[in-house]
């Protein structure tokens, strides 16, 4: 009896002691809103720096932090949301990873953040995880699996709920296709994000990540397809357009658009315009260093430039610039 009463006496004690511990631990929505505000920061560091080593860093903590805090949810739906924003900082990290052009770093955390996402059920992500996959795949030269990802990105359920993220997709997609170039293919997917985009309700509230994509974004995309399958003139029309859009906050993407003006202008064989613009390209990400993925991008107007005046002063000087400025990354 005394056995049975102490038993029935210590389960009672050790409830009444564990219960207020679980719910003092218990991870709820108010960790799920700390934890998605980090990501915001995160992504404004890009917005301006780009990808770097402290950023991709960051990012995985964000998603380790995330994963750890899963056995003390206070529900399924938080565990869920748990799940999701490990996915969003892993893929995060993956962005930063591809924007350093550290390839294959970017494709381990993609199949991370994929898996993640698909453990949240989030198909937001899951359309993040695809367009990075596009892009990796046109950083290895492998525009038939950027296609197939630009297809994958399209196929995820968000892009049946929301026009936004369709358009996107499409815009991916005819990257690839004027890659491989498909013109008849690439202007149709154009045509396509145009379209969705046009559907898109602009009020909508959407992940910090996407905040870089819009009109000007579509169009800045536009000029990339134009000039890849040879319509230089409208690719340059194209990219005045989309820097006359592009927010200063997004210094980064303001440089690439800038860069591939000065390539539109330099395929036109217009060669001192083209590296005056160039030049500015350089200036914008002055103060830091070049993300990788810029620098690849500078590398491809300066192989074009040696090729099409290799005895011009001018591209004998901008040589000599992009030279200081590739050290100085």
């Amino acid at each position: 009896m005394r056995r049975r009463n102490f038993l029935t006496a210590t389960t009672g004690t050790t409830a009444a002691v564990v219960a207020p511990i679980i719910a003092q631990h218990s991870v709820g929505t108010s960790d799920v809103i700390r934890l998605r505000s980090g990501l915001d920061s995160l992504m404004e560091l890009d917005d301006s720096r780009g990808g770097h080593e402290g950023l991709e860093q960051a990012a995985l903590a964000g998603a380790g932090e995330a994963l750890d805090k899963l056995s003390k949810a206070a529900s399924q739906r938080i565990r869920l949301r748990l799940f999701s924003i490990a996915a969003d900082y892993t893929a995060t990290a993956a962005w930063s990873a591809l924007d350093a052009r550290k390839l294959a770093k970017t494709n381990d955390h993609l199949h991370r953040a994929l898996y993640l996402a698909g453990m949240a059920k989030d198909p937001v992500v899951q359309l993040r995880v695809w367009n990075s996959f596009a892009m990796l795949a046109h950083q290895r030269g492998l525009h038939t699996q950027a296609v197939d990802a630009g297809y994958a990105a399209q196929s995820t359920a968000i892009t049946r709920r929301d026009p936004f993220f369709s358009s996107l997709a499409h815009a991916r997609t005819a990257i690839g296709h004027a890659n491989l170039g498909d013109r008849q293919a690439a202007i149709r997917s154009l045509g396509y994000a145009q379209e969705a985009l046009n559907k898109a309700p602009s009020e909508d509230p959407r992940p910090s990540w996407i905040a870089f994509y819009g009109v000007a974004e579509l169009t800045a995309m536009t000029a990339i397809v134009r000039d890849r399958i040879g319509d230089s003139a409208q690719a340059e029309a194209a990219s005045h357009q989309a820097l006359s859009g592009i927010p200063q906050q997004f210094r980064r993407n303001r440089a690439l658009a800038t860069t591939r003006l000065a390539l539109a202008q330099l395929h036109q064989r217009d060669i001192d315009q083209a590296c005056v613009t160039a030049s500015k390209a350089l200036e914008l990400m002055a103060g830091g260093p070049i993300p990788g993925r810029m620098r690849s991008l500078v590398g491809d107007y300066y192989r074009d430039l040696i090729t099409l005046a290799p005895d011009a002063d001018i591209a004998r000087q901008w040589g000599d610039r992009y030279r200081t400025e590739w050290s100085r990354s």
